[in-house]
């Protein structure tokens, strides 16, 4: 007994012995990496070098028929390549479609039509006896492998002709919610599922609408193939749903997911921007200045009631349009508001609740076939943020709603061509706190005709936060929303600290 006791004495010495060897050797190996105690330095920097998105409309025929536009805000070296998705998969990708190296640019895509499905392809995705949501192949997509230059600042979107963005290209995840009205709008409601990997991705898909959960009907263990692009109609599920949540997630590997709402297979129709995860304080920007009703629609995923605040920031200041005691909301519901007074009205929308939500807003307008044109909630612009696929001439007038729900704000706003900086003059505008102003933006000219063109907005420095939506409209109606994400070109690298975990691999 008494030598078990000494033996178990130093077996915990010896332990003891080669934590302390090897944390020596990492603070050897690595002195810089640890840092200790308070005045901890600001943390590093890591500069973007790679970048992956997916878009579903390139290459594919009919109304959904699309290209892309791209703009690195960015110099140097670097290349994107532009390679079609397949229904059937393949672990290795073909050769790309293009090849661009043309950073600090606009680039104007044309993506030829993908090739039709073969027999056997459309014999893999034979539906399953009493499958209520069968899977189908899908012809068409892209995806976008970005390094360098190329993918510091990247922006890239899916266009209709003449060069307006219709939707922007995802990057691939794990969680995605999508927020709109429900089959009682729309005739089809389409769920695109690309995969951009090398491995096959498995996804699920929970839905919610105005009568609560879809119960029963989790739509789970989709497969995506690798390098794959798979479509879902959900009309039939969603059958006599005013408002649709849709929850995408994966348990096997990631995929881009996308949503397309249309009332009827001959129109072009509107893809749906991905809303944020739930959460309790979100901000949908870039609501435009043009008449008609205003619909906001709320899912509330869990199972306790939110109490739900909205407050509109607009020119004149800050209010609440649906009164300042809230709105109660029941768990498991998705529902839609009419905020009539937002009428011509340039905004941005904030909606607080006490429990995790998710929202996103529609406004009369859309392509033809669309229940509306969208946007979603959206983060404060970080270092800049790019919107790439602006029309030039007689395909509509761009501008940007730019809100500061909080503290002042500065943004420098920047045009860009195929030829890289435009002739038009870099603007700054001052937002006050809890304000909105609107920019129209001015159409270049390349050899004295009008051009596409992207636009670049930079907060500067000791801005507050700011949220902006780049709005098109073409002959008073409302053809796109697109709210401004970031473009980065680094991302912060948390300080390392003095541990045990920290040495330890």
């Amino acid at each position: 007994m008494r030598r078990l006791v000494a033996n178990k004495y130093m077996l915990a010495l010896l332990v003891a012995m080669a934590l302390v060897a090897v944390f020596g050797l990492a603070s050897v190996s690595h002195p810089a990496a640890l840092v200790a105690g308070p005045g901890t330095p600001a943390p590093a920097r890591a500069t973007v070098s790679a970048a992956l998105r997916a878009c579903p409309a390139p290459g594919s025929t009919g109304a959904t028929a699309s290209g892309l536009a791209l703009a690195a805000a960015s110099s140097g070296p670097g290349q994107a390549e532009v390679t079609r998705l397949s229904p059937a998969g393949a672990t290795v990708p073909p050769a790309p479609l293009h090849v661009l190296a043309q950073p600090g640019q606009l680039s104007l895509v044309n993506v030829t039509q993908a090739p039709a499905l073969g027999r056997g392809v459309s014999q893999q995705f034979a539906p399953e006896a009493g499958a209520s949501v069968p899977t189908g192949p899908a012809r068409g997509g892209v995806m976008i492998q970005a390094s360098g230059s190329m993918a510091r600042g990247l922006e890239a979107e899916q266009t209709s002709a003449g060069g307006l963005a219709t939707a922007q290209c995802q990057s691939p995840g794990t969680d995605f919610w999508f927020l709109g009205p429900g089959q009682k709008s729309v005739a089809d409601i389409q769920l695109y599922l690309m995969n951009t990997d090398s491995q096959p991705a498995d996804a699920t898909v929970q839905i919610l609408t105005d009568s609560g959960p879809v119960l029963g009907s989790t739509d789970a263990g989709i497969g995506v193939p690798p390098h794959g692009l798979v479509v879902q109609s959900l009309a039939r599920l969603l059958h006599g749903s005013r408002v649709a949540a849709l929850n995408v997630t994966t348990s096997v590997g990631r995929v881009v997911a996308a949503v397309l709402e249309t009332s009827g297979g001959s129109q072009p129709g509107a893809w749906l921007p991905a809303a944020q995860a739930p959460a309790t304080s979100q901000v949908l920007p870039g609501l435009p200045g043009t008449p008609g009703g205003r619909e906001l629609y709320i899912a509330v995923p869990g199972a306790t009631n939110a109490q739900v605040k909205v407050t509109a920031i607009t020119a004149r200041g800050s209010y609440q349009p649906t009164g300042g005691s809230g709105i109660d909301l029941p768990g498991g519901s998705a529902v839609a508001l009419a905020l009539p007074s937002l009428a011509r009205i340039p905004a941005a929308i904030r909606v607080s609740s006490g429990v995790p939500v998710t929202v996103s807003m529609s406004v009369p307008g859309g392509a033809p076939g669309a229940p509306g044109a969208f946007t979603a909630a959206a983060a404060p612009v970080q270092e800049q943020g790019v919107i790439a696929g602006n029309p030039a001439g007689s395909g509509g007038t761009s501008t940007l709603v730019l809100s500061a729900p909080q503290a002042a704000a500065r943004v420098s706003v920047t045009e860009l061509t195929a030829a890289g900086q435009a002739s038009v003059p870099a603007r700054t505008v001052v937002l006050a706190a809890g304000h909105t102003a609107v920019l129209t933006l001015t159409v270049p000219r390349q050899a004295g005709r009008a051009s596409p063109f992207a636009v670049v907005l930079t907060p500067l420095a000791g801005s507050g936060p700011v949220y902006a939506g780049r709005v098109v409209t073409q002959g008073g109606a409302v053809r796109s929303i697109l709210p401004v994400t970031s473009s980065l070109t680094w991302v912060p690298l948390p300080a390392v600290r003095n541990s045990v975990t920290t040495a330890l691999p």
